[in-house]
């Protein structure tokens, strides 16, 4: 979040300098926290008008770009075009300000167990589907699955944030996502960078893209991302350098590409000769349609966090917490019910399973299972319940009636 100095009113100097109070006093508690700092509650202005399980929206903004590798013959340029439409993901994703210049609020909403987000692109590419669902709690996890049947091209994959703090907010996103193109029977394995948070002290706050990253495809072509910062001496923020090689000849790289995630790269080939420069800036990303918020089903993200999201474009940080508590109280009120039943909450789209034998075999040693809970829990889209919603879409079917569907509000008012 920024805090300008620009001539003010008095209640917006009084609102600012609470800001910064409130703001310190949460970096406070967050240095001598111990463990995932997704359990601990942020001041209501640092909040996003968004939840978590909407951030699987970055992977297809370009849906020309997620099926372009459907259209090319060449093993190793299909690797090149499954990078660059990787890189594509991160410049919005990451940004600290939107389109219009404008910083963004720092935190997003915590998502409960079983929300949901679904929407489609349409555009040239023909009509990309998303179907998002918070699949777990504690740990959080969410898992998504986006598809466009005119090319073939599917992407699915689960993620599991876990934020703690070393001189500043880090956050590590465990889980792994697989890309897979029909014509060529072909998969690719893809894991997340790591994410720290630069400018606490200013209130200049920026996420910054740190360490490592894999795409790894079932032809034989291995990506590797390196991120990196503006140092103290020299560099530039969000660079990053990336090599396409063949497995297990790295020294050799086919392709190599450098740049900026939130600008523009070069891509040059293995003797070093330019081959093209891309400027990320240009991208015009589609927009992703979702039903009207009154005809959404009651667990759809947007439908149940409404009267938070009012209140945060308000301003009124005594109607958040309000709103956002009364989700909160309801779902632990829910837990508890299951527990005392025996019984757990039935996803909607995803079933979780022991092993993924595609990722199994293209995860790269120490990248994909660590022995953390977060590595363990696999969540694979159910093609035989999204079938069953569908059909009873059509016939007219509703699901259940019973408040605990619409987020346990209802379900907790009724009761107290």
């Amino acid at each position: 979040m920024s805090v300008t100095i620009a001539p003010v009113k008095c209640d917006d100097k009084r609102d600012e300098q609470q800001h910064k109070s409130a703001w310190f006093q949460f970096i406070k508690s967050v240095a001598t926290f111990k463990g995932d700092l997704a359990s601990l509650t942020a001041p209501p202005f640092l909040l996003a008008p968004q939840s978590i399980v909407e951030y699987s929206t970055y992977w297809a903004e370009h849906p020309s770009l997620l099926v372009s590798p459907a259209r090319e013959q060449c093993a190793q340029k299909r690797a090149l075009r499954v990078l660059q439409w990787f890189l594509s993901t991160l410049r919005h994703q990451h940004a600290s300000k939107d389109e219009n210049g404008k910083r963004k609020r720092m935190k997003p909403l915590n998502p409960f167990l079983g929300e949901i987000f679904l929407g489609k692109w349409l555009d040239d590419a023909g009509t990309t589907h998303l179907v998002t669902e918070q699949v777990s709690h504690h740990p959080p996890a969410t898992a998504f699955k986006i598809w466009n049947d005119t090319h073939g091209v599917k992407l699915e994959g689960h993620v599991a944030p876990k934020a703690y703090f070393s001189s500043t907010i880090n956050i590590e996103r465990k889980g792994y996502s697989v890309l897979h193109i029909d014509r060529y029977d072909e998969d690719y394995w893809i894991t997340m960078p790591k994410v720290h948070v630069e400018g606490i002290v200013t209130l200049q706050i920026a996420p910054e893209l740190n360490g490592v990253s894999y795409i790894r495809g079932s032809s034989g072509y291995t990506s590797r991302i390196n991120y990196s910062s503006k140092g103290w001496i020299k560099g530039k923020s969000n660079t990053f350098t990336a090599s396409i090689y063949r497995d297990n000849d790295e020294s050799n790289p086919i392709y190599v590409l450098e740049g900026r995630w939130c600008d523009s790269y070069t891509i040059k080939n293995g003797e070093g000769k330019l081959v093209d420069t891309v400027n990320l800036t240009s991208l015009q990303r589609t927009p992703l349609q979702v039903a009207p918020v009154e005809s959404q089903h009651p667990l759809e993200s947007r439908r149940a966090w409404k009267h938070v999201v009012n209140a945060i474009h308000a301003n009124d940080i005594f109607a958040v917490g309000h709103e956002k508590s009364k989700i909160e109280n309801a779902q632990r009120v829910l837990r508890r019910q299951e527990k005392d039943a025996g019984e757990t909450w039935k996803r909607r789209y995803f079933t979780q399973v022991k092993e993924d034998p595609v990722a199994e075999k293209l995860s790269i040693k120490g990248n994909a299972a660590s022995g953390d809970e977060h590595d363990t829990m696999i969540w694979k889209f159910d093609d035989e319940k999204y079938k069953r919603i569908l059909d009873d879409q059509r016939n007219g079917i509703k699901s259940p009636t019973h408040s605990r569907f619409d987020s346990g509000v209802g379900f907790l008012e009724s009761e107290t």
